[in-house]
């Protein structure tokens, strides 16, 4: 049934059922009731009649109407990331499109393949190109909204890489999410999100490991994996937007954040210490 037949089954149900009761007294009804216990009784009936059926119809109503009410909202949702999407593409993916373009008639002009700072500059447009461009892969999929925990969010998010990188991602989580705050929740995602990134970037490796662990004094988040690996002091005092930004995001947090080589392992440790 659609909206409009339930409203008129719930204008109409009183006054058929209070007909219906009339036409059975009278033609059935009068040698066993009297004419002051059926006046009782037709109240009640409607009482009852209402409360069994129409309570019920009006709950199909709002279920309804909740149900178009999420459908327009991933309507909307939809356009906005159509929308998004394009406005990707048309904007910052042409920009940065012709930035490359520059960039590489740059070079032929100056001969600066050799140059370690232009290289890095290079690599990191490349880089930021094609983050661009998946994210706009991303806006064009279909549209979903169940409700997921956080947990099954960083999950999802896990499971879409594998669409875009050959890499085996091991997940294992066992930090309630009732111990982070919206805020850590975000920043504490951000930070993975980079550190996975930073793995199908630069460590040429198949495999990572994520781990979320609650300790007595707190919890931590190990990033590993079995990469080409890195000089963790030369890595501590470049430049690199990376590391930097998990590192800045970490310290605005109150976290301690740790940068590690062991046994062919490059760890990255998230830990928060309860006050």
């Amino acid at each position: 049934m659609n909206p409009k037949q339930i409203k008129w089954i719930i204008l109409l149900l009183p006054t058929v059922t209070i007909g219906l009761w009339e036409y059975i007294r009278h033609s059935f009804l009068l040698p066993y009731l009297s004419m002051e216990m059926g006046n009782i009784l037709a109240p009640c009936l409607v009482f009852a009649v209402t409360i069994v059926f129409v309570s019920r119809l009006f709950m199909t109503l709002e279920k309804i109407q909740e149900e178009l009410k999420e459908e327009r909202s991933k309507q909307a949702a939809a356009l906005e990331r159509e929308q998004l999407a394009r406005e990707l593409h048309d904007g910052i993916a042409q920009m940065l499109f012709l930035l490359s373009v520059k960039l590489n008639k740059f070079e032929k002009k100056n001969s600066v393949e050799n140059d370690e700072d232009y290289q890095k500059i290079k690599q990191t447009l490349k880089h930021i190109h094609e983050d661009t461009r998946q994210a706009i892969s991303n806006l064009k999929q279909p549209y979903s909204s169940p409700v997921l925990s956080w947990k099954e969010v960083i999950r999802q998010y896990l499971e879409e890489l594998k669409h875009y990188h050959v890499i085996d991602v091991h997940f294992n989580w066992d930090i309630d999410e009732t111990y982070l705050s919206s805020k850590e929740k975000v920043e504490l995602f951000a930070c993975i999100k980079e550190a996975v990134t930073n793995v199908i970037k630069h460590a040429q490796t198949e495999e990572v490991w994520i781990y979320g662990e609650e300790t007595p004094s707190g919890w931590v988040c190990r990033i590993i994996d079995r990469g080409i690996g890195l000089d963790i002091k030369k890595e501590q005092t470049k430049k690199g937007y990376g590391l930097q930004i998990m590192k800045e995001r970490a310290k605005d947090m109150n976290w301690s954040f740790e940068l590690k080589r062991i046994e062919n392992k490059t760890i990255i440790e998230i830990i928060k210490e309860k006050k």
